[in-house]
């Protein structure tokens, strides 16, 4: 074998490895710093693939359904959430808040990263011109206590996008808010949004087509009137309450 070769076979090897460790930085920036769209991209594609069978039969849900609805409020409900969530881990430094927002941007945003995952299953836009709730008024006759009530009838007025949600001027409040203050604060606005949730999934546990999305719903219903008393709990031990 010439020098030459010998030469061409080192850039060769030089070059490869190059390649590699820029592969390696590339893939530890993503593993150390990844953002959340990053995460939620990620849990969609799982939701994708091992979404649940539930009945073939079952017809894929149309863009004005209510299994549609639910899903795009209930994402751009769950981001909230964990927005408030990421506020208040940088305003206190108490464990028992911080363990409880971790819990919050964790469960929250698998839960956004499947709903978002369905819609595109179903092949339907993630985002509709009909305004928030609108889904609510489908077929509203059966459900308890909602009889002759239209989806309008959930709007908030106090400024907020949907039920529960907090406001601009009560986000710029949590943020500058710090110790104790932004722990009460998270908790009153966290226990809102959870109740704004429940009434929205308590809808869609009930009228949804699919089943995957009215079993997500009630898991919904379920952890987060658990939270709730969790954070009375919290509130009262703080000399505050809801």
């Amino acid at each position: 074998m010439s020098t030459s070769d010998l030469d061409t076979d080192e850039v060769q090897v030089d070059e490869a490895c190059l390649e590699g460790r820029r592969s390696t930085r590339r893939l530890s920036r993503l593993l150390i710093g990844g953002s959340l769209a990053t995460v939620l991209a990620v849990v969609a594609v799982v939701a994708v693939l091992l979404r649940p069978a539930g009945n073939s039969t079952e017809a894929v849900p149309t863009q004005d359904s209510v299994d549609a609805g639910f899903a795009r409020d209930m994402a751009i409900h769950h981001q909230q959430a964990v927005e408030l969530s990421f506020i208040v881990r940088d305003r206190t430094g108490d464990e028992d808040v911080r363990r409880l927002a971790y819990d919050v941007i964790n469960t929250q945003a698998n839960q956004r990263g499947m709903l978002l995952g369905w819609l595109d299953v179903w092949g339907l836009p993630k985002s509709s011109q009909e305004p928030p709730m609108s889904w609510m008024g489908h077929d509203m006759s059966g459900m308890k206590g909602m009889a002759g009530m239209n989806g309008m009838d959930y709007m908030p007025h106090d400024g907020s996008l949907m039920p529960g949600m907090a406001t601009n001027t009560q986000m710029d409040q949590l943020r500058n808010a710090t110790g104790k203050t932004a722990e009460i604060l998270y908790l009153r606005l966290l226990t809102a949004h959870h109740m704004g949730g429940i009434a929205m999934s308590e809808a869609a546990a009930e009228m949804a087509k699919t089943e995957q999305v009215r079993r997500l719903a009630q898991g919904m219903v379920d952890s987060q009137r658990a939270e709730i008393k969790v954070m009375a709990d919290m509130l009262k031990q703080r000399g505050a309450t809801a």
